[in-house]
């Protein structure tokens, strides 16, 4: 069993309220949910406006295959125009 873990901060230009940022959030995180089944939280900068670190866990049987889902992850990310990925940082235990 290998577990994939990956976080990733983003910029969320444009935002003036943290229930902007709760809006675009939530819906990310859905459709992140919905199309690649893995769990998604925000896990830091909560209180910050324009920024947010969310924390994505898959669990595979193979180590290729969980690296395959959270590559699939970062490019539905990359391909939102709303958000702007920073950096990211990925573990396989």
């Amino acid at each position: 069993m290998v577990v994939g873990v990956c976080t990733i901060d983003l910029h969320l230009p444009g935002i003036g309220s943290l229930k902007g940022k709760r809006q675009i959030l939530l819906s990310l995180k859905d459709r992140i949910q919905g199309k690649f089944n893995v769990s998604v939280a925000e896990v830091d900068a909560n209180d910050l406006w324009q920024r947010a670190v969310l924390g994505v866990a898959c669990i595979a049987n193979d180590g290729r295959y969980a690296n395959q889902v959270l590559d699939g992850v970062l490019n539905a990310i990359r391909a939102n125009p709303a958000v702007e990925l920073i950096k990211h940082q990925m573990e396989f235990l």
